[in-house]
């Protein structure tokens, strides 16, 4: 049975790529402060501590390492200090990886890493082709935040130690994912609390077109790609964006509350870009992935797993 490390396995991308990792018959080994659901070995460590670190890739022995772990709190993660931190971490921990015997690696990086000063601002969407925020992997990247510009250093560090040790390496650039387990403070996990709630939703107007994409095709996404021969950058992303405004009024319907949602309450910059898809073509062409749920469905699916709740 092949053997796979995840960090990050607790997470909101790691729980769905776990389950969709042990669907694949791979032995699921995980690493980090606290043990995810369906995993066969849990390595308890703190992935910032460097001893506990090695000891955890060489005690796991996997051939396969998805290494999703990053800081991620709403908000802060986009210039906070610690993505030094898991600059450093995520470089050795590739380095023991490879140096263990590993052979395979797939990497969580994000759209943030694109340059998105090219593509065509809010204020002048109309007429100006928004759609030329369709973002392949070949668009230049130039992060505007500490957090991208963290993701793309180690994504180029890692490619020049890929080749030159012979580690298969794989990046997988996350867009905007949403789904049940949200952390406060994200889009569509706020607002689904809130309309279920019966509390008012303060947003913008909404007018921004963003590429969403739930989190469980995004776990199965990554799994697909590990579980490939690809490498370099693939997008994770539905392939198809939305208005900011469409995704909520679909929230408001569903929930019977669109009453509740303030458009236009939150003013955006000028700047905010009009439009952030992803070119999917590597991902349902290369891969073979292909998302399973369109907007609607995980919408749906969203709200019930919170009204379980």
């Amino acid at each position: 049975m092949r053997r796979v490390l995840v960090t990050g396995g607790a997470g909101f991308v790691g729980r769905p790529a776990v389950a969709a990792l042990a669907a694949r018959g791979f032995e699921v080994h995980a690493v980090g402060r606290r043990a995810p659901e369906g995993v066969h070995v849990f390595h308890p460590a703190d992935l910032l501590d460097a001893q506990a670190r090695r000891a955890a890739v060489r005690a796991a022995g996997a051939g396969h390492l998805l290494h999703l772990a990053w800081v991620t709190e709403p908000g802060r993660y986009w210039q906070a200090p610690e993505n030094l931190d898991w600059t450093a971490a995520s470089l050795d921990l590739v380095r023991g990886f490879r140096e263990a015997g590993g052979t395979r690696a797939v990497v969580a990086g994000t759209c943030a890493e694109y340059d998105w000063t090219g593509i065509a601002p809010l204020s002048r969407a109309e007429g100006a082709g928004i759609h030329r925020g369709h973002l392949s992997e070949s668009a230049p990247c130039r992060p505007a935040t500490l957090y991208g510009a963290a993701k793309d250093g180690l994504r180029r560090v890692l490619t020049g130690y890929a080749a030159s040790t012979g580690l298969s390496l794989a990046w997988g650039r996350l867009f905007y994912l949403y789904g049940p387990g949200e952390a406060p403070g994200r889009l569509v996990g706020d607002a689904a609390r809130a309309l279920l709630d019966g509390r008012r939703f303060a947003t913008s107007e909404g007018r921004q077109r963003r590429d969403f994409l739930h989190v469980m095709d995004a776990g199965d996404a990554f799994a697909a790609l590990l579980d490939s021969a690809v490498e370099g950058p693939v997008n994770i992303g539905s392939g198809a964006s939305v208005p900011v405004r469409t995704l909520l009024e679909t929230l408001g319907r569903l929930t019977g509350r669109p009453d509740l949602i303030d458009f236009g309450a939150r003013p955006l910059p000028p700047t905010e870009p009009a439009c952030i898809e992803a070119d999917i073509r590597r991902l349902t062409g290369e891969v073979g992935f292909h998302p399973h749920l369109d907007l609607d469905e995980g919408l749906r699916a969203t709200l019930a797993a919170y009204a379980a709740r």
